[in-house]
């Protein structure tokens, strides 16, 4: 039996084992998948305990993401965004992706809406953030960071090319945009949004990052607006269907694992 894992600390909320084991469901695989909640200090030394326990592979969640940048050999593109969320254990070494980019980029494919050419705005610069940056500029989008801490939408800015304000900035760098990401966890606890309403329009296209609600104020609003709208969820399945294909070298069952995903979301 394969063995895959999730290390994170919380872990106990996470959707990607139901998800993954639909897809060894579905595909005949003997495997399983795991929870490991490690105490937060001992991120690097849990993904080494993987290793020696013969794990097939491993996801990786808050808050070890920048840990396993330093335990394992991390790609280019790990390295770019500045974390590990996939480690693969087949090679000689342990080595390191980020499929969180696959997560932006296959959640706007999936609504057929080019990202060649777009003018994105992003909202927030943490984690999530920086891999929704490197997803749009890798696809040919230029990207405007707004943030409530405005020096740090420049320094994400500056390391993706983009440009930089406040959040009080978003009507106007809205109203000519094709592309919105909202790359924050407003509107998980809350039903409130980080965009103001009378700023979106019927030429948007919507991404939320929170999928816990998955009908959040963002999207109902940007809805109304006639926006086209792609909830949290997406992003969350196609980063497991990256992760999935990267461990197997086999195409994930996609619809397997979104039915699975969303029956617990």
């Amino acid at each position: 039996m394969d063995v895959y894992g999730l290390i994170g600390n919380p872990v106990g909320h996470s959707l990607s084992p139901p998800m993954h084991e639909a897809a060894y469901a579905e595909r005949g695989m003997d495997a399983r998948y795991v929870t490991l909640e490690p105490d937060a200090a001992d991120g690097a030394a849990a993904i080494d305990a993987a290793d020696t326990l013969d794990l097939a592979g491993l996801n990786v969640t808050i808050p070890f993401k920048r840990d396993a940048l330093d335990a394992v050999e991390p790609d280019d593109l790990a390295r770019r965004v500045g974390a590990v969320n996939t480690v693969d254990f087949s090679g000689p070494v342990p080595t390191g992706h980020n499929t969180d980019v696959a997560g932006v980029r296959r959640s706007f494919e999936r609504f057929d809406v080019p990202l060649a050419g777009a003018d994105a705005v992003l909202v927030g610069a943490g984690g999530a953030a920086r891999a929704a940056a490197v997803a749009l500029v890798e696809d040919g989008a230029s990207v405007h960071v707004a943030n409530r801490t405005v020096e740090r939408a420049e320094a994400l800015a500056d390391d993706v090319g983009g440009t930089a304000s406040g959040l009080d900035t978003l009507p106007d760098v809205l109203a000519d945009a094709d592309v919105l990401v909202n790359a924050t966890s407003v509107g998980m606890a809350e039903d409130v949004s980080p965009v103001p309403a009378a700023a979106l329009h019927a030429d948007l296209a919507v991404l939320d990052a929170v999928y816990s609600p998955l009908d959040t104020r963002l999207l109902r609003e940007a809805a109304a607006a006639g926006a086209t709208t792609i909830d949290g969820a997406w992003m969350l399945l196609y980063q497991g269907v990256a992760a999935f294909e990267r461990w197997t070298g086999s195409d994930a069952p996609v619809d397997a694992m979104n039915d699975a995903l969303r029956d617990r979301v």
